[in-house]
């Protein structure tokens, strides 16, 4: 049994800002400073992204911590809003719907996410474009961990508890479209399958050296067969 990971934002599905525009204004209700405009939000966990953006904004990491629980209720509220008030502002990505398909009927492979996004708003983001958030069975979040490169033994750890499965680091297979997707798996030895539908060109993600590289997950058959390999 292989353990195919997925992230969301880039890979999945586009939200055009929304997911941005909803942390800024809840980092500013909570901390009263929304941080850097040019901070780049890829690749990172959404509690990486609020303590990096406060730090730099000079607040300090137990007012970072206190307020954290009240930033994610805001963030969420926020986010809720922004999906509903621009519902064609969330986009499913080309060939997704027939990979996700494709996987989950190949009896060698779990279907599961790997995502710095909080439970609740993979979720959110998932729903605005039809995609039950159910489908994925072994899943890690960044509300499970602020450091991404811990999310991947998360997922294989939920995997062995939920569903009795003891995937190697070799069986996981992480897709996304940031370096730091690439990178987060190596720690146990999960493979990479990047993708380059975010803010990453094919070559600045093949520079990362994942197992397979693709400027789209439109070649089912493909995908399907570097997965497998």
């Amino acid at each position: 049994m292989k353990l195919v990971l997925f992230d969301i934002d880039g890979t999945i599905l586009w939200t055009d800002g929304a997911g941005r525009r909803a942390m800024e204004a809840a980092l500013h209700t909570t901390y009263g400073v929304a941080g850097d405009p040019t901070y780049r939000y890829d690749g990172k966990t959404d509690r990486q992204i609020a303590r990096e953006q406060m730090r730099s904004a000079g607040v300090a990491d137990d007012a970072i911590d206190a307020g954290i629980e009240q930033l994610f209720a805001t963030y969420l509220a926020n986010l809720e809003r922004e999906l509903v008030a621009s519902p064609d502002a969330a986009q499913l990505l080309d060939g997704v719907e027939a990979l996700l398909d494709a996987v989950e009927s190949e009896s060698r492979l779990v279907m599961g996410l790997l995502t710095g996004n909080v439970a609740q708003g993979a979720a959110r983001k998932l729903g605005a474009v039809g995609v039950d958030v159910g489908r994925f069975r072994v899943n890690a979040f960044g509300s499970d961990h602020e450091e991404r490169p811990a999310l991947p033994r998360i997922a294989q750890t939920r995997a062995r508890d939920a569903l009795g499965l003891h995937v190697p680091g070799e069986d996981v297979i992480i897709i996304g479209d940031t370096p730091a997707d690439i990178a987060c798996g190596r720690p146990i030895g999960a493979r990479a399958i990047a993708v380059a539908t975010g803010r990453y060109s094919v070559a600045d993600l093949a520079a990362h050296t994942p197992h397979a590289v693709f400027p789209d997950l439109r070649d089912t058959s493909r995908v399907l067969e570097a997965i497998l390999d």
